[in-house]
C-alpha cells in the first residue's frame, strides 16, 4: 500500500523522514555551542560547536543519499517531480538574490550619501567621502581581476560539463566538473589571500564591515557550490545523470553560473567603483 500511489499519478508522496529533525536539532546545537564559545561560557563550548557541525554534515549525507535514492533507483522524480524542483530551485536562487540585494543596499546607501548631513554617525567614520579616509582598499586590477577570470573560466567548464553530459560524454563531464571544482577551490584560496593581506578590519569601519559581508558571503557560496560540484562529481562517477534526467547537475550548474553573475557585480561595484580615487594629500 506504501507504494500504490506511484501506480495512480505522477506525484511523489514523500515518506515521513527524521532529517528534518536531526538537522533542526544539529544547527541548534552547533548555534548554542558557537555562541558559547564565543562568548568563552565554559570550556566545552568548542566541543559542543564540534558535535553540532558533525550533526549537520551527517544530515547532509543522509539526506542526500535518500534523494539520490529516489530519483536514481527508485524512479520518483518523473517529469512532474522534475517540473516542481525545477520551480522550487528557481524559488531559491530567487530568494538568494534579495539575500545579496540587501548587502549591496547596505553598501550603496553609505557610498552614495558618505555625507549624509541625517547621519552624524556615518558623517563621523567617512568625513564625507567614500571610500573613507585612511582606508586602504585593494588594487581590482590584481587578485580581485585574477578571480575575475577564474570564476568566468569555471563557468565555461560547468558548461562544457553540462553539454558533455547532453551528449552522453561521460569523460567530458567529468572533466568538465574536475576542472570546475578546481577553479572553485583556487578562487577561494585566492580570496583568503586576499583577505589575509587587507589594510583594514572588519570592525571599526563601515566599509571594511559592509566589504567583508558582502564578499565573505560570496565566498561561502562558492565553498557551498564547490561541494555542490563534488557530490556531482562523485555520482557522476558512480554512473549516475542521463541525458535526459540530470536534476542534481542542472541545479549545481545554475547554482554556480548565479554565483559567478554575483561576483561580477561585486568586482565592479565594489572593487573598481567601490575603490574611488586616491584621496589628496
Amino acid at each position: 500500500m506504501a507504494q500504490a500511489h506511484t501506480n495512480n499519478h505522477d506525484y511523489h508522496l514523500v515518506n515521513p523522514s527524521a532529517w528534518p529533525a536531526v538537522g533542526a536539532t544539529s544547527a541548534f546545537v552547533a548555534a548554542f555551542g558557537g555562541i558559547c564559545w564565543m562568548h568563552y561560557l565554559f570550556s566545552a563550548a568548542p566541543l559542543v560547536f564540534g558535535l553540532g557541525i558533525i550533526g549537520i554534515l551527517y544530515t547532509f549525507i543522509g539526506w542526500w543519499r535518500d534523494v539520490i535514492r529516489e530519483a536514481q533507483y527508485e524512479g520518483f522524480h518523473t517529469r512532474v517531480v522534475q517540473i516542481s524542483h525545477r520551480y522550487g530551485m528557481i524559488l531559491f536562487i530567487a530568494s538568494e538574490v534579495m539575500f545579496f540585494v540587501a548587502w549591496f543596499w547596505a553598501y550603496f546607501n553609505t557610498a552614495l550619501f558618505p555625507a549624509d548631513v541625517h547621519d552624524y554617525g556615518r558623517l563621523a567614520f567617512t568625513h564625507g567621502v567614500w571610500p573613507p579616509q585612511g582606508i586602504e582598499t585593494f588594487n581590482p586590477w590584481h587578485l580581485p581581476l585574477l578571480n575575475t577570470l577564474i570564476l568566468l573560466t569555471s563557468g565555461t567548464t560547468v558548461t562544457w560539463a553540462h553539454h558533455a553530459l547532453l551528449e552522453d560524454d561521460r569523460q567530458g563531464l567529468k572533466w568538465g566538473l574536475a576542472l570546475t571544482i578546481l577553479l572553485g577551490l583556487t578562487f577561494t584560496c585566492v580570496q583568503a589571500y586576499e583577505y589575509s593581506h587587507a589594510a583594514f578590519h572588519y570592525s571599526g569601519n563601515i566599509y571594511g564591515a559592509t566589504f567583508f559581508m558582502a564578499t565573505g558571503f560570496h565566498g561561502a557560496h562558492v565553498i557551498i557550490g564547490s561541494i555542490f560540484l563534488i557530490v556531482c562529481l562523485f555520482r557522476a562517477i558512480n554512473g549516475h545523470f542521463t541525458p535526459t534526467q540530470h536534476l542534481g547537475f542542472e541545479f549545481a550548474a545554475w547554482y554556480w553560473h548565479f554565483v559567478d553573475v554575483v561576483w561580477l557585480f561585486l568586482f565592479a561595484c565594489i572593487y573598481v567603483w567601490g575603490a574611488g580615487l586616491p584621496h589628496p594629500e
